[in-house]
């Protein structure tokens, strides 16, 4: 072989090194993306359970306008663990809590998020009164 056919295939070599990196970069990209949009997804569920739930009357196991998580948590379906407020699934796991009038539920997700250490998070905060909903991606 001479350098030139030499040169040519340690050229394509890098090139076809780069072209994997780069798609798999955009892959592990996509999964952050999709992870975070399903954990958000998942809090607007729970947040409409649980705005049914602060709705119902007593007499019906609600929570008469009040928040009480322990309570709420049957409501969620049988995934829902009370030992610490919270749900698993697939997507990742979401805690909730509740001070005063305004319920919060904590995402987090599976897959490591933009800063590099820490998982997919994002924070729902549901005021019951007027059902305001606030979402915020923390990573």
């Amino acid at each position: 072989m001479g350098y030139q056919q030499i040169l040519m295939l340690v050229l394509g070599v890098i090139i076809i090194g780069l072209s994997v990196v780069v798609g798999l970069t955009m892959f592990t990209q996509q999964m952050v993306n999709i992870n975070r949009s399903s954990i958000i997804s998942d809090m607007n569920i729970f947040a409409g359970v649980a705005g049914a739930y602060y709705k119902t009357s007593a007499n019906y196991g609600g929570g008469n306008r009040i928040w009480d998580v322990d309570n709420m948590g049957f409501w969620f379906g049988h995934n829902y663990d009370a030992s610490n407020n919270s749900i698993s699934n697939d997507n990742g796991t979401y805690i909730f809590s509740a001070e005063g009038d305004v319920l919060t539920i904590v995402g987090t997700g599976t897959q490591v998020g933009n800063d590099g250490s820490e998982n997919v998070q994002a924070t729902l905060q549901l005021t019951g009164q007027n059902g305001e909903i606030v979402t915020t991606i923390n990573n």
